[in-house]
């Protein structure tokens, strides 16, 4: 089955993004997103330098993996804003995940900031991936002025508590016509294959792969839980049921004989 994932003009086959932060090294970055066959990678515009002469992260992305360039570190919009524009003007391409985050204990998106820069990235051919806070009505402003994605958090960034925004998760995956990307808190793969279950288009993992014990093995790990996810949300049946249903009939053959 060709089950691609088609955003911004561009058809993905594997639905696992990963972020860059957090790798003991670049070296261990490249073999964890070779080992994993992803496709969009994600990193900070501080940490890409085009002039160094030493060590590039983008040494270090394979040809085949889209870089994706994340305004962390933005308190508002004119800032995130900036951000996204300088990486468009340094070559990094025109697909950015969309972070506002003014709140430094618990680094929650500010929503209407959000709003307010995808609306003036999109206007200027921007591919905006934006990460918020689930909501529905943030949703929907954002798919209003054209963002291309919208990303809602499972849990706290870094935290690895998982997915615990669901209920509001499937809200937005039933309400909202653009790919639904969660992105942070997803602490191991069942909540990764828990996402894609939901009906997800894809997730996005950094912390849980780059502070595993072994990065390349968990990511692996990470690529097939996506998988069998959406194997699963395609082929599983529709309804569940309050009462047991026994599998064989449970009445009848004791008694044929008598």
């Amino acid at each position: 089955m060709n089950d691609y994932l088609d955003i911004a003009g561009v058809k993905i086959s594997n639905r696992l993004f990963i972020g860059t932060g957090k790798f003991s090294s670049n070296a261990a970055l490249k073999e964890v997103l070779s080992a994993s066959d992803a496709q969009v990678v994600t990193a900070a515009l501080r940490r890409i330098d085009m002039t160094s002469k030493d060590e590039n992260i983008l040494d270090y992305i394979p040809k085949n993996c889209r870089l994706m360039v994340n305004t962390s570190g933005a308190r508002d919009c004119d800032e995130a804003v900036r951000i996204a524009r300088l990486a468009k003007a340094a070559g990094c391409g025109n697909w950015i995940k969309l972070e506002v985050i003014a709140d430094n204990k618990y680094l929650l998106p500010d929503n209407a900031q959000t709003v307010e820069a995808a609306k003036v990235l999109a206007k200027e051919g921007f591919a905006v991936f934006a990460y918020m806070s689930p909501d529905l009505s943030t949703a929907k402003r954002l798919v209003e002025v054209g963002v291309c994605a919208v990303m809602p958090l499972g849990s706290p960034i870094g935290s690895k508590r998982g997915v615990k925004n669901a209920e509001l998760i499937k809200i937005l995956i039933h309400e909202i016509p653009v790919p639904i990307i969660v992105d942070a808190g997803i602490g191991y793969p069942s909540d990764a294959a828990y996402c894609m279950e939901m009906g997800c288009a894809a997730v996005l993992v950094n912390t849980a792969i780059a502070t595993a014990t072994d990065p390349v093995a968990m990511a692996r790990a990470f690529s097939l839980a996506v998988q069998a996810g959406r194997l699963a949300f395609h082929h599983a049946a529709e309804s569940q049921s309050q009462f047991a249903n026994p599998s064989s009939p449970l009445t009848g053959f004791l008694h044929e004989n008598t």
